[in-house]
């Protein structure tokens, strides 16, 4: 049996945001509309209730056993993220973050890594700033024009639709992992 790889995404088809990619040691992204598709449910109770896509959990979890950092920057508090972080094992989580690319800075600081080693994703006004200071911003199909005007990708899928399983495996794919990944699939469950 074998498997074909994914249908490659813009980023494959334009040589220097393939280059960008394959220097990535950090992906940051937000949380509402693009690892959840931007709505926001309520319990009678007050009880926030959020959305997660499997196949992005899996991308998340496919990046980092490539050695690729994860890290979630949101403006608001839920418990929610911190539940889907740990279980996806994100030791990044930066909740209540109104100016995103001052805490991306001070990640990357932390981590020994310019800002030109980060993709980062987001959908609205408070993502711009480190959309357009990332090595690669990348926005989704859901965001506003002049959101997505900004990024130097935009993804097919939508955010809370498997956006963040794209971003996962268009980068595994241009940092050279992606054989390595179909064959613990196809020959380690033998």
């Amino acid at each position: 049996m074998s498997l074909a790889p994914p249908q490659p995404h813009r980023p494959l088809n334009d040589g220097q945001l393939v280059d960008r990619l394959r220097h990535v040691r950090l992906l940051a992204m937000d949380v509402d509309g693009v690892l959840t598709d931007g709505r926001l449910y309520f319990q009678a109770d007050g009880v926030e209730i959020k959305a997660f896509h499997t196949l992005d959990g899996h991308g998340i979890k496919l990046v980092q056993r490539a050695g690729i950092v994860v890290a979630l920057i949101t403006g608001r508090d839920s418990p929610m993220v911190s539940q889907r972080a740990a279980a996806l094992g994100i030791k990044h989580v930066f909740q209540g973050a109104e100016k995103k690319l001052v805490v991306l800075r001070e990640l990357c600081a932390r981590l020994d890594i310019g800002l030109e080693q980060v993709a980062y994703c987001g959908d609205d006004m408070p993502d711009v700033a480190a959309i357009r200071r990332a090595g690669v911003g990348i926005s989704v199909p859901g965001a506003p024009a002049y959101i997505r005007d900004q990024a130097d990708w935009v993804t097919e899928a939508m955010g809370g639709h498997g956006a963040v399983r794209e971003i996962c495996d268009t980068l595994l794919q241009a940092q050279g992992h992606w054989d390595a990944v179909l064959d613990t699939y196809l020959h380690g469950a033998s």
